[in-house]
């Protein structure tokens, strides 16, 4: 495999790098499968990089992406760069006022956008934008120029030679991309990575995929550091990338395409999981008892072969045969890894996920590390449920005395856009940039992340709680689809719950309980006081000062939509206690 030091290398070398390789990039549309050779892909990617080049956009120009995955967002993404301006990638899912806010800081000079509703925000922010010179659709939506338009205007401008003299003029220092993170504290921050940045996390993760895997799967934003740093890994080990219809597809598109590797974050793994065990819920008693039976067992499965028993291993064996053989075939995939990140992943369910037969690999890290500062790897305890791995080669650790995880290495980022101010309070003058989250290491050098520094309150006793680790456990409960602690001040601490409504429906359903509408089921007397034996139950696992004395359940929805929850299905706390304000104050009256 030849060596990479700009990121558009990856294009470049590709064809002559992995010539068995049919299929590059693949999407599916009007329910057929389109794939793009790396040949293809090459091609279309340098005839934008012409059009880009004819249209004057120069080194460092900003060039805005705003659409979900597809393969034409890397042609783009990898055009941009190749021609030394920089990317500028932004969700598909925010309001107006964050485009305008986005466009407006970048001194965004052009930007591709899919989808009306996204068009629209665009155009009406335009009279505030003047830098914002092209605005280019995917398709022709007959109202500015389209993708198809430009690619057609690089191939008759076609500059080869210009073309290869701004490769050369890249330094692998050089800024590659803008990330602004997706914000679950106020305006989001244009985040600067370089070439060197990202290309050092590919030259240490290369290893990390087996030889066999081959046939990668995407869903995450491709906005996200997380999710475009993996595909970029993908394209550079020859893996053919396979994009997700939509959220609501992946358990067809899985089957469909068979994979051998993907991301996910935790609240898809729960789905999944959900799922199987919801699954068994219309068996024969015998079956259904069986089936439990493999589904516990797996959850506590040791990943270290040396810490199961032999008696263990051959009762995995008889679930395998049984069971998990049957749930791998229901998926799909024939999984080498499955990387989990962006938010902490119950240790039961990476537990059951690996013993089933689809390895998951945490790992941790932010748009600031480029992304990633631990994972999960083949090493002797490089794998372990609860923990996120050794530390990258070339990325140091240290956790201060005040319990914080800081790193410093090649991962670290150039620094805020326009913002030194802000750059200065994350990066101290030793070059270690303070992550904010709390951590731990374990007796084999793993680390363990604890809970966000910010998130901890003091009640009015002056006794501290950690909210992420109470959440965190209480996220078992099937009952809970999100969760946030509060109690800052207060006398105890209390929780507003996002209830999840399919499996609650289910549950009424089979316990004879009244369900017509969320709004009604969250004043129920019956459901209140299921929930109020809920919090009982996962109560026992803390101290006084942190137990749930109060709760309430909402009835509107948490999601991207809503503006509760980022990208990654994160929930924003500052979102959650602005808006839920009087709901907050009423259980301290």
């Amino acid at each position: 495999m030849k060596e990479i030091a700009r990121l558009f290398d990856i294009v470049t070398q590709y064809p002559e790098s992995h010539p068995e390789q049919k299929v590059a990039l693949a999407a599916k549309r009007n329910k057929v499968w389109m794939s793009y050779s790396p040949a293809e892909y090459l091609r279309l990617t340098n005839n934008i990089s012409y059009g880009l080049i004819h249209l004057g956009i120069e080194k460092g120009d900003r060039v805005g992406i705003i659409a979900s995955n597809r393969p034409e967002w890397n042609m783009i993404d990898m055009a941009i760069m190749q021609i030394g301006a920089i990317c500028v990638p932004v969700y598909p899912t925010i309001s107006e006022n964050d485009y305008r806010h986005i466009v407006s800081h970048s001194g965004m000079k052009m930007v591709f956008v899919e989808g009306v509703e996204v068009m629209n925000k665009i155009a009406a922010i335009m009279p505030d934008v003047p830098d914002l010179q092209y605005v280019y659709t995917f398709i022709n939506r007959e109202k500015f120029p389209y993708l198809e338009q430009l690619m057609d205007m690089g191939e008759e401008h076609a500059a080869p030679a210009e073309l290869q003299r701004r490769r050369a003029a890249v330094s692998p220092d050089d800024c590659s991309t803008i990330m602004y993170t997706s914000g679950t504290t106020g305006l989001p921050k244009g985040v600067m990575l370089s070439h060197r940045n990202i290309v050092s996390q590919l030259q240490n993760l290369r290893q990390t995929p087996a030889k066999w895997s081959k046939r990668a799967f995407s869903f995450l934003p491709l906005c996200h550091a997380y999710e475009r740093m993996l595909v970029f890994l993908y394209q550079h080990l020859g893996m053919s990338v396979y994009y997700a219809e939509n959220l609501g597809t992946l358990a067809e598109n899985i089957k469909e395409v068979n994979p051998t590797m993907m991301s996910a974050v935790p609240r898809v793994m729960e789905r999944f999981y959900d799922k199987i065990w919801n699954s068994s819920k219309n068996m024969k008693p015998l079956p259904k008892k069986i089936f439990r039976w493999a589904v516990r067992l797996a959850e506590e499965y040791r990943i270290q072969d040396s810490e199961r028993t032999w008696w263990y291993n051959l009762r995995h064996k008889v679930a395998d045969l049984l069971v998990y053989k049957k749930i791998r075939q229901g998926i799909g995939g024939h999984f080498d890894i499955i990387v989990s990140g962006a938010a902490s992943l119950q240790p039961r369910l990476a537990s059951f996920f690996s013993a089933i037969g689809m390895p998951v690999f945490e790992g941790y890290g932010s748009t600031e590390t480029s992304p990633v500062i631990c994972v999960s790897c083949r090493a002797p305890y490089g794998r372990e449920a609860g923990t996120v791995g050794f530390p990258l080669p070339g990325v140091e650790i240290r956790i201060t005395e005040a319990g914080e995880v800081v790193c410093r290495g090649h991962n670290v980022m150039m620094g805020y856009y326009k913002d030194s101010q802000q750059t200065a309070a994350v990066i101290d003058d030793d070059g270690w940039f303070h992550t904010g989250d709390l951590g731990r290491w374990t007796e084999h050098g793993q680390l363990v992340i604890t809970g966000r520094m910010k998130n901890i309150f003091k009640t009015s006793f002056g006794k501290f709680v950690n909210p992420q680790a109470i959440e965190d456990a209480f996220g078992v409960s099937p009952f809970i689809e999100n969760m946030v602690v509060v109690g800052e001040n207060q006398k105890f601490a209390a929780a507003l719950i996002s209830p999840d409504f399919e499996f609650l429906k289910s549950w009424c359903k089979r316990h004879g309980e009244p369900y017509s509408t969320p709004e009604e089921a969250v004043k129920s007397p019956g459901i209140l006081k299921r929930f109020s034996r809920e919090i009982e139950k996962y109560n026992t696992n803390f101290g006084d000062t942190e137990k749930i004395k109060k709760f309430v359940l909402t009835a509107d929805e948490w999601s991207q939509k809503t503006g509760i929850l980022t990208p990654t299905l994160k929930v924003k706390r500052y979102v959650v206690r602005e808006r839920y304000a009087d709901v907050i104050q009423s259980l301290y009256q």
